[in-house]
């Protein structure tokens, strides 16, 4: 009968083990069982065929299946349905006797959700050598993806915002150069012809020839400026708009009289068509006409001569839609996307054929847009036209009156008594000449003392008044003013000046002007305000 080895005696021969390697074996083992039970990474054991034969507590907690639920199953409980091919893979590896190192992929948690984890996948042998199963080591990398992710984001806001820095710095160049050139264009031809005009030697012909491009291209000019004062006003979102009922069809005649001498010009071809029966929309006069215009004045630019232009308004259901339609240059689908950005042209070379600042159509959107409405462009493509539609929406018919401005009678200022207090001699002289024509009684001041005098002798019914003056400027005159006692203090103060920013207009009224007007201002413009404030 064969006897048991008491502890610590050992046997002799091949395949048993002294007392003292079999401690340390059972210690090594326990050592590893430990090891395995503390570490922060899953401890998969699987067979060949993908069966769990081990699952230690990081594994539980990683994938929240218990030991005693994933031991037997199939490795595939882990992993997601679009990459089981991986699982054949990998088993094929093993046979192979192959380690995978640190694989990174997606593995799925009892309740569903993915996780991104590395792998380590290897090969467990028998006392042969032989390949009998696997070992895998699987560690959570979800926070360190996130850092990648997090990284990866912030790089490529960098990249983009590197790249929109450069693309403005680009767009700043550009403007600045084509802006340039637009100013020197006009400047040239006023400088030239008003240097000739006063030499005094050109016949009356040439002489009314050249008053008519000095006046041209200070009309471009006065565009040119106010194109950019609106950008400013836009880019900073102080543009004001003063609503009223306005009589779109009249807006769209006035806009389109302004720029039928330039298709005239070029044998353009100009049919406007308005529905009768179109109803007022809700919005500044003034504004939709710069919006019919700069549309108007961009298919005129962009059509050859001899082209065709057609103008159509109708209702559209509750809006009411404006086309503009003409067999000129047509638009890339590559340029389309960026018709209406700022500074934007289509062709920015100093070799292109059309001048311009490329804001016009950036203008027309916010105006359409701050007026509830829409704008769009459709080509068929180069050299196929174009078709630009506008939609604003309709008031009810009785809302009010239309407020359009469609070149008014000029209206006569007969009675009115002004100061106009302006230290710029020629401006001086030119509105007191304005308002002299249209019938006013006009006094001048050149600074604030004079303007005070003026005040006391003259009695005036209106003061048009400059706010940035030497010494003294316009809110010293009205503060000054309103203080007096008597009907002075009533006396109704109108602001003319190149003070254009919105802050500066809401300033103006809150120190006592009743009416901000822009310089350069029109005369019938002018002549207007004084009959409507005058007559107050």
């Amino acid at each position: 009968m064969p006897k048991r080895r008491a502890a610590g005696q050992s046997r002799s021969g091949p395949g048993h083990l002294s007392a003292d390697a079999q401690a340390l074996q059972q210690h090594e083992a326990a050592l590893l069982a430990a090891i395995v039970s503390s570490s922060d990474d899953a401890i998969v054991s699987k067979t060949l065929d993908g069966i769990i034969t081990s699952w230690n507590p990081a594994a539980e907690r990683m994938f929240g299946w218990p030991a005693a639920e994933a031991i037997g199953e199939p490795i595939t409980i882990i992993i997601p349905e679009d990459r089981l091919d991986e699982e054949a893979t990998v088993l094929a590896c093993l046979r192979r006797g192959e380690t995978i190192d640190h694989y990174e992929s997606v593995r799925r948690r009892k309740d569903g959700v993915l996780i991104p984890v590395s792998l380590t996948v290897s090969p467990i042998r028998d006392p042969r050598g032989a390949v009998i199963g696997a070992s895998k080591i699987a560690r959570d990398i979800t926070e360190r993806k996130r850092v990648e992710d997090d990284r990866a984001r912030a790089l490529a806001r960098e990249q983009a915002a590197r790249t929109e820095a450069e693309h403005a710095s680009q767009v700043k160049d550009e403007f600045l150069a084509t802006l340039s050139h637009e100013l020197r264009t006009p400047l040239t031809a006023i400088m030239g012809w008003v240097r000739m005009l006063r030499q005094g030697t050109l016949d009356e012909g040439a002489a009314d020839r050249a008053l008519e491009i000095v006046d041209r291209n200070t009309q471009a000019l006065t565009r040119l400026v106010e194109d950019i004062l609106d950008i400013s006003s836009i880019t900073m979102g102080r543009f004001r708009l003063e609503s009223v009922p306005v009589d779109l069809a009249a807006v769209v005649r006035a806009a389109i009289d302004s720029v039928r001498h330039a298709a005239t010009a070029k044998h353009i071809r100009l049919d406007i068509s308005v529905e009768a029966t179109i109803r007022p929309v809700l919005g500044d006069a003034g504004r939709l006409q710069q919006v019919v215009w700069n549309l108007v004045a961009n298919a005129v630019k962009f059509t050859p001569d001899k082209g065709h232009i057609e103008v159509t308004l109708a209702s559209v259901g509750s809006y009411a839609e404006l086309r503009v339609r003409d067999n000129g240059q047509g638009i890339t689908p590559e340029f389309a996307p960026r018709l209406f950005e700022r500074f934007t042209q289509y062709d920015a070379t100093p070799t292109r054929q059309h001048g311009g600042l490329g804001m016009g159509l950036a203008i027309v959107r916010h105006l359409v847009e701050l007026h509830g409405g829409t704008v769009g462009a459709e080509s068929p493509g180069p050299g196929r036209g174009a078709t630009f539609i506008v939609r604003l929406p309709q008031v009810l018919a009785d809302a009010g009156s239309p407020g359009g401005r469609s070149d008014p009678a000029p209206p006569v200022l007969g009675g009115i008594r002004v100061l106009t207090v302006e230290d710029e001699p020629d401006t001086r002289e030119l509105i007191a000449a304005v308002l002299r024509q249209a019938g006013a009684d006009v006094v001048v001041a050149a600074s604030v003392d004079e303007a005070l005098g003026a005040l006391a002798t003259s009695r005036p019914d209106i003061v048009l008044c400059d706010i940035a003056m030497p010494g003294r400027d316009g809110y010293d005159l009205v503060r000054e003013a309103k203080r007096r006692p008597g009907p002075l203090a009533k006396v109704p103060f109108v602001a003319l000046t190149a003070h254009v920013q919105e802050h500066e207009r809401r300033r103006s009224l809150a120190e006592g002007f009743s009416v901000h007007v822009p310089k350069p201002v029109d005369p019938a413009q002018l002549v207007e305000v004084v009959r409507r404030v005058g007559r107050r």
